[in-house]
């Protein structure tokens, strides 16, 4: 005998398919799951054509999710799921029909815990550092002997008795001023800034020291803020860094114009060392006295020898020596004189016997005769004449006028007369 429950069965039922359709409308146009963060330990990831799958677990409470990024996005994800690591999904709720099954559409992925911090760090200093907080030309150079220096840091820290007695010890009597602020917590990044601003108010500063002990890398997040950043880089006061950590440095050791590790190094970077100063001191004044007797030992030794001279060369000799020389010199003088005199008469004597030479009344002494026309002119050719023309004859001692009674261009013995 069949036992069959008292149930009421109803007239229809829905399909398996209509079931899926029913709960895909239900999770698909839920507004908060179309877009919606969610935070995970990645458990498994497969790279296939379609794209990159994973999953998406909760240790703490065992849980799961599957998630799925298609490879059209994989390019523009900030960080690409890997296993063991912990992120930050933004995507929407999908219902894979064909199995009945929810998974997570992936946009964006983030890293998350440490990643997060160092993403937000790195795109925060890189925007800082396109603004140019961060160019070596920014950085200026530390006063060699302030006077007055400023710390910020926590009262309560460390810091600030490392701080106190190093400046005491290395530079007795400098004027230290205390702006104090907190170093840790989410209150830290504006007592800081603020803190900062009081040193700037006052203005009697020459150094500022920003310092902070050792940590947590929680605990130094303070000094990653852009607050902080910015009132460093604003500050017209030299600062120097000691944020007590070995790990990356921090921004505002990039931005700071020098930086250390710890806040003891910070105060022996701010100010120097008096023994060394004394030290130093006393090798320059030494060497300065060294140079000095090196000197007047060379002139002394100088002197000596020039004395020593003196000594040998008596001054009525030295001055009979440079009567010769003088007496030498004049006869050079006058000898190189009278030479120059000879030379002269000689080269005058010569240009007068030419101008003898070329002296017409000297032609006419030796016989010759310059016949003229009537007007003055000089009768060169027989041409020139007629016959019947008077003409003026010129000798040497004297002149007399003829008359022409013939012409003829043939050579006369030397006994014919011409007129």
């Amino acid at each position: 005998m069949s036992y069959l429950p008292n149930l009421l069965v109803p007239d229809s039922a829905l399909s398996v398919a209509g079931l899926t359709r029913y709960i895909q409308a239900l999770l698909e146009q839920d507004p908060h799951l179309q877009q919606v963060w969610v935070t995970g330990e990645v458990s498994s990831a497969s790279q296939y054509p379609s794209g990159l799958f994973f999953t998406l677990q909760d240790p703490d409470a065992k849980a799961s999710v599957a998630c799925v990024v298609w490879s059209s996005r994989l390019h523009k994800l900030a960080t690409v799921p890997e296993r063991g690591e912990q992120i930050i999904v933004l995507g929407r709720i999908h219902l894979h029909a064909q199995r009945g099954q929810y998974q997570l559409v992936a946009w964006q992925v983030l890293p998350a815990g440490e990643g997060l911090r160092a993403l937000r760090y790195r795109q925060l200093r890189d925007r800082l550092a396109a603004e140019g907080l961060f160019d070596q030309i920014r950085k200026r150079s530390l006063p060699a002997h302030p006077r007055t220096i400023a710390v910020v840091t926590s009262p309560r820290a460390a810091a600030w008795g490392d701080i106190q007695r190093t400046l005491k010890r290395r530079y007795p009597g400098l004027h230290v001023l205390f702006s104090p602020a907190l170093v840790q917590g989410e209150q830290a990044p504006s007592a800081i800034a603020h803190a900062i601003e009081r040193v700037v108010r006052d203005g009697r500063a020459e150094v500022l020291i920003l310092a902070r002990g050792g940590g947590a890398v929680e605990d130094m997040e303070c000094f990653n803020d852009e607050r902080v950043v910015r009132a460093i880089a604003e500050c017209p006061i030299p600062v120097i860094a000691g944020i007590g950590h070995q790990r990356d440095e921090s921004l505002a050791d990039l931005v700071a114009d020098a930086y250390v590790h710890t806040p003891t190094a910070a105060a022996a970077q701010a100010v120097p060392q008096l023994e060394d100063l004394w030290a130093e001191h006393s090798e320059r004044t030494e060497g300065l006295r060294s140079a000095v007797r090196i000197y007047l030992d060379q002139h002394r030794n100088r002197l000596s020898r020039l004395q020593q001279r003196l000594q040998q060369r008596r001054l009525d000799r030295q001055l009979q020596e440079e009567r010769q020389a003088i007496a030498w010199l004049r006869r050079r003088l006058v000898q190189a004189t009278q030479q120059c005199l000879h030379e002269a008469t000689q080269h005058c004597q010569l240009l007068q016997q030419k101008l003898s030479t070329l002296d017409p009344q000297a032609v006419l002494h030796r016989g010759y005769a310059v016949v003229r026309q009537e007007a003055g002119t000089i009768v060169r050719s027989p041409a020139d004449l007629q016959p019947g023309q008077a003409i003026s004859i010129q000798l040497a001692d004297g002149h007399f006028t003829a008359i022409v009674t013939a012409v003829s261009t043939d050579s006369p013995p030397p006994e014919q007369n011409l007129v």
